[in-house]
Formats: C-alpha cells, structure tokens, sequence
C-alpha cells in the first residue's frame, strides 16, 4: 500500500504564492493596437490566428489550422520550450478554427457515429450529421456547442504548455442588459454563450484595453459596462498604461506593470553588466 499524502495546515498566514497571472486576458475593439504592444513583450511567440503580424516586427507564427498548431507545439518541445509567454491572437478566431475538432471529438460517440457517414464511393452521404447541418453549432438546441467548448478547452491546454504564461487576446462583444428597468449597453469578451465561462473562470486577470490620446490604458476595473477583474493585489481594480506612442510613432510598452518580474529581471542584467 502506498504511503498516505501528508498535509500540514498552516498556523499562520502564507505570502501569495503567485504576484504575475499565469494566464491573462486582453479584449479591445479591433485595432487598438492589441498586437503591436504584445510584439514587444520579451521573449513572447505570438500565435496569429488572424493574420494580423504581417506589419509588426516580433516573433510570430501564422496558424491557419490545428495541424498547424500541432507542427508548432511539436518545434517548441524540440527546442527545449524557450518563451517565457504565448499569446493567442485572437481567441475569437481559435473558436472558429476548432469547430473540425469539435466535429471529430462528437463522431467518436454512439450518438455522434453518423455525423460523417459515407457512401459507398466514399463521399459524404445526404443522410450524415455533417451533410445536414453542415456545422457542428449548426445542430438543433445548441447541442453541439457541448464539443465546441471540450474541443476549445483540450486545444488552449494544449497552447498552455508552450509556456509559462499564457495571454488570450479577444475581440468585444456588445450586449443589452437590464437593470432596474433600463436597458443599457455593456461589452464583454466575443466568445460563445458557456465557453466564454469557461475562458474567464479559468483566467487570473482579465483587462479591457483602450484607447486615449497617444496611451492604450488597459482596465482591470469591474463595471455595468465591462467585465473585467483581477485575482492578483497589483491589478486588481487598477487601471494601467500599458503602451504609449511619442510624436514620432515610437511605441512605448510597460509590461512590467502587469508583469513584474520583467523589472527585477532587467536589474539583474543591469548590476551583471556592471560588474
């Protein structure tokens, strides 16, 4: 019989274990220069699900399918996991990408064994899930956004293990809530109903960025009007500049706000160099 797990409770109270989030989410309104600030973020891969780093300079790799993002992971694991961040962009977009995985995951259940059902001569029969709805979301009751949300789910694990901290990059969803009778507009994360759950119970910070003047100013401020938050004391209901532009174009980033081990680290190379 194998040993009991022994479990010491404290007596006293224990400092967090963790000040930077592991995993972050960023959302804006398209352009806002979401993708620019993450290319200067030391020591990030970018994966561009949207083909947006065509006019930045930084490290980034184009996926187009989860072939594609397998071929990545396989590379990262080969080159012994060099980043110290990855940063999906977007995660509005992965959602799309993982439908045919979604669709694979479902036809291996009894209920799902005809969703890609063949003819005799090998092409898709009139009768098959696939050729009925065509999409997997596309099935009647939402009933298959179940393996939207497990595909979607295996899929960013996956991306979680090429680095130590992940930041999921989304687009704004605007909505109609009501409260003591008045309807008002308010922007969340563009994801699907319960896989938009799913992502932000999972995160440890969610950040709205905006733009004012020549500063991107990034909310961790929770409001009727964003849905945003913090688990870690130095974000939690702040509101930061993460990036700034000069009256050249020359873009500023203060990751370091968000991150601070980025600061310690640059004392060190600093004292190292001086010695």
């Amino acid at each position: 019989m194998s040993e009991e797990k022994k479990i010491q409770i404290p007596l006293t109270k224990t400092k967090a274990k963790v000040e930077s989030p592991k995993n972050l989410i960023i959302f804006s309104k398209p352009k806002t220069g979401k993708t620019s600030a993450y290319a200067e973020l030391p020591n990030n891969l970018i994966l561009d699900f949207e083909d947006g780093t065509d006019y930045i300079e930084g490290m980034a790799v184009k996926i187009e399918t989860l072939a594609d993002l397998k071929e990545v992971g396989k590379q990262i694991k080969e080159a012994g996991y060099p980043y110290q961040f990855v940063t999906i962009d977007t995660i509005t977009a992965l959602e799309k990408i993982t439908i045919p995985y979604a669709e694979q995951l479902y036809s291996n259940t009894l209920p799902g064994k005809n969703w890609f059902k063949k003819n005799p001569d090998g092409t898709l029969a009139p009768d098959s899930g696939k050729a009925r709805y065509g999409n997997i979301v596309n099935m009647p009751e939402g009933a298959g956004y179940k393996w939207l949300w497990e595909a979607h789910t295996k899929v960013v694990e996956f991306i979680k293990s090429f680095a130590p901290r992940l930041i999921q990059s989304g687009h704004i969803k605007d909505v109609n809530l009501e409260k003591q009778s008045t309807t008002f507009a308010s922007m969340e994360l563009d994801l699907s109903g319960k896989l938009k759950r799913i992502v932000t119970s999972a995160s440890d910070a969610i950040g709205y960025l905006y733009r004012k003047g020549n500063q991107n100013l990034l909310s961790f401020k929770t409001t009727d009007d964003v849905a945003c938050g913090a688990r870690p004391l130095h974000l939690s209901n702040q509101e930061i500049v993460l990036s700034e532009k000069d009256e050249n174009g020359k873009l500023t980033t203060y990751w370091e706000r968000i991150y601070p081990e980025l600061k310690e680290e640059e004392v060190k190379e600093v004292k190292s160099k001086k010695k």
